[in-house]
C-alpha cells in the first residue's frame, strides 16, 4: 500500500512530492522489508523535530513503599540501639569481673608473701632458741655478766623486736595448747590446774607457737581444805618445861607470879 502525504504546510508551489511505501511485504519479491529508519529529503522542507518532554523523576522507593516502611526503618533503629547496650553492659560486667579477679589475685599474692617471710623469720629464730636457752641457763646460775650480757641482751631484744615472744611462767593458767605437763601433783592451795614449775621457757612467733613450754602442773586437790593457821594466843603461851621428867599435870601449871 502507498500513501502519499500531500503536505501543503510550511511547502512551496515549487516543492515536490514526497511519496513513502511503508507496506512490510516487498510486492515483487514477497519477503518481509526490514524496517528502515525515515530519511528526510535532501531538498524537501525541514520540519522541526519534535521536542520530548522532560522525563519526570523516577520516584524512590521509600516514597511508593507507604508509611510502614518507616516504621520499620525506625524500629530497627531502636533494635540495633537496643542490641548495642545489651553488649556495652555485657563488656562492662565482663571488665568489672576482671578488674575483682584481679584484685583478690594481688590479695592473695601479697597474702602468701607475708607468710612466706614470716615463714622464713620463725624458721631462723627456731634455730636460735637453744642460743636462748643456754643464755637464760647462765643468767641463773650467775655466769651472765660483762660483754658477755650485754651481748645477750642485745640479742634477745632483737629478736623480740621481729615478733618473737616468751611465755611459760610460775603462776600461769595451764594451756595444753601451749604448754607440755612432765609433772603433776595436787595441792589445796590452787583452784585450778597452775604452772608451778618451768623446765623450759616456750616461745610464739607470731600467730605460730615454735616451742611449748615444759611446766610442771599443780591441781587442786578434791576434799582437802587449806591447812589453818594457829591461834595467835596459843603461840604466844610458852610451854613449860617438864620437872622431874614429868609432863605437869591439868590444872597444876606453875604459876610464876606465886613463886
Amino acid at each position: 500500500m502507498t500513501e502519499r502525504y500531500d503536505e501543503t504546510e510550511g511547502r512551496g508551489p515549487d516543492d515536490p512530492v514526497v511519496v513513502r511505501d511503508r507496506r512490510r511485504v516487498d510486492p515483487a519479491t514477497g519477503e518481509i522489508r526490514q524496517a528502515a529508519p525515515a530519511a528526510e529529503p535532501q531538498d524537501g522542507p525541514k520540519h522541526a523535530a519534535p521536542t520530548e518532554e522532560p522525563a519526570e523523576p523516577t520516584p524512590s522507593a521509600a516514597t511508593h513503599a507507604g508509611p510502614g516502611l518507616g516504621d520499620s526503618i525506625v524500629d530497627d533503629s531502636v533494635s540495633v540501639a537496643t542490641g548495642l547496650e545489651k553488649e556495652l553492659a555485657e563488656r562492662t560486667a565482663d571488665l568489672q569481673r576482671l578488674q575483682a579477679e584481679y584484685a583478690n589475685y594481688r590479695k592473695r599474692v601479697d597474702r602468701d608473701r607475708e607468710q612466706v617471710v614470716a615463714g622464713a623469720k620463725a624458721s631462723v629464730v627456731g634455730d636460735l632458741l637453744p642460743l636462748l636457752d643456754d643464755l637464760e641457763r647462765a643468767e641463773q646460775h650467775g655466769d651472765l655478766t660483762g660483754a658477755f650480757k650485754a651481748v645477750g641482751e642485745k640479742l634477745v631484744a632483737s629478736l623480740q623486736r621481729s615478733g618473737l615472744e616468751p611465755f611459760g611462767a610460775e603462776g600461769e593458767a595451764f594451756d595444753p595448747s601451749v604448754h607440755e605437763a612432765v609433772q603433776h601433783s595436787t595441792s589445796p592451795d590452787v583452784a585450778g590446774p597452775t604452772v608451778t614449775t618451768v623446765m623450759r621457757r616456750g616461745y610464739r612467733f607470731g600467730d605460730r607457737v615454735l616451742r611449748a613450754a615444759l611446766v610442771g602442773v599443780t591441781d587442786h586437790e578434791p576434799g582437802a581444805a587449806p591447812a589453818a593457821a594457829p591461834a595467835p594466843e596459843a603461840q604466844a603461851t610458852p610451854v613449860d618445861p617438864p620437872v622431874g621428867g614429868e609432863l605437869p599435870l591439868d590444872g597444876e601449871l606453875f604459876d610464876e607470879n606465886n613463886r
